[in-house]
């Protein structure tokens, strides 16, 4: 008996990455799924080919829906779909000169469906990220890592169930909310239900090349890769992968 294709559809489009590379790595990872066909685009505004699809992919920096856009992505989750949500999904950014990079409130409906906001990282620095629930299948068997990666300091939108997690505080220089002096968890990798339909968020990823930064800069200083060269890193996106594709 024939199996039917799993149709993904996967955004991947921003600022200030190499999103060249995350495509890259991440169509790799996706074509290692027979079954998959993938439909790639830079934003939301198809909707309805979202909609088409059984499940979504996003790695993307600052590419926001509409308000209209964000009910329906909401809805489509709601609706029993998976949506695996990578790096700065979550981010608005804005430079305001005298303050920093602000993380403007503007997106209520899509920020919650995903369950966080991004607002701040202190400089990219080696940290330790920990395992939160060592029964899932999703993260069973992974050790405690070092990653390089930007850690990410958001608001938070529960409930959701903490996969991965690390601990930081300090000052966010660079970035209008600065001061995270609380020392307490922060989120690595949650699922989050929706309605019948669940959001898995990942966190790392970050990827930098030299010509990323422009306008701000015309060549970048170094060539950052972040968390993809570790393999617990690698390991985990096969996991969320086929916890998208519905091989839990």
């Amino acid at each position: 008996m024939a199996r039917a294709a799993i149709d993904a559809y996967f955004v991947c489009g921003g600022k200030y990455h190499d999103i060249d590379y995350a495509r890259l790595q991440l169509l790799g990872l996706l074509g290692e799924h027979e079954r998959v066909r993938t439909r790639l685009a830079e934003d939301y505004s198809d909707i309805a080919a979202i909609e088409a699809s059984d499940f979504l992919v996003t790695y993307t920096v600052d590419i926001v829906p509409t308000e209209a856009t964000a009910q329906r992505l909401r809805d489509y989750v709601a609706g029993g779909k998976r949506w695996l949500a990578l790096h700065g999904t979550n981010s608005i950014l804005r430079y305001v000169k005298g303050r920093g990079w602000e993380a403007p409130r503007a997106a209520r409906t899509f920020m919650e469906t995903l369950g966080s906001q991004f607002v701040a990282h202190p400089p990219i620095a080696p940290y330790r990220v920990e395992v939160t629930q060592p029964s899932h299948p999703l993260v069973a068997g992974i050790e405690p890592f070092d990653a390089s990666d930007e850690l990410y300091l958001m608001e938070l939108h529960p409930p959701f169930e903490t996969l991965l997690h690390t601990r930081w505080h300090g000052e966010a220089k660079g970035f209008a909310e600065r001061d995270w002096s609380s020392d307490e968890p922060r989120p690595v990798m949650y699922l989050k239900k929706v309605g019948t339909g669940e959001v898995l968020y990942f966190t790392l990823g970050h990827a930098r090349g030299h010509y990323d930064m422009r306008p701000l800069m015309e060549e970048y200083p170094t060539v950052e890769r972040g968390s993809w060269p570790v393999p617990a890193f690698t390991e985990l996106l096969r996991r969320s992968l086929r916890w998208a594709v519905g091989q839990d």
